[in-house]
């Protein structure tokens, strides 16, 4: 399949990983490059999907305000000093 072809500038270190991968995976460089680009857009999807569904979640008042989630952790802390 015929691609788009992108140039980046890079750190040599960042490089010679890619080629050390490449390597050991009877892979070309390019095939390092693009998997790697993949997992890194679906991750980020897959972040930026979950913080909408939050905020939408918050909108509909089926959130937490931060205020209590502190109020609670700095209890649970507090208990967890004392019995120690």
């Amino acid at each position: 399949m015929a691609g788009n072809t992108i140039t980046i500038r890079t750190d040599p270190e960042i490089t010679q990983k890619i080629e050390t991968l490449a390597m050991a995976m009877n892979r070309s460089r390019n095939w390092v490059i693009e998997d790697a680009l993949k997992q890194y857009i679906e991750t980020q999807a897959w972040q930026i999907e979950g913080v909408k569904e939050a905020m939408a979640a918050m909108d509909r008042g089926e959130g937490i305000a931060h205020e209590d989630v502190m109020a609670e952790m700095d209890a649970l802390i507090k208990k967890e000093a004392r019995q120690q």
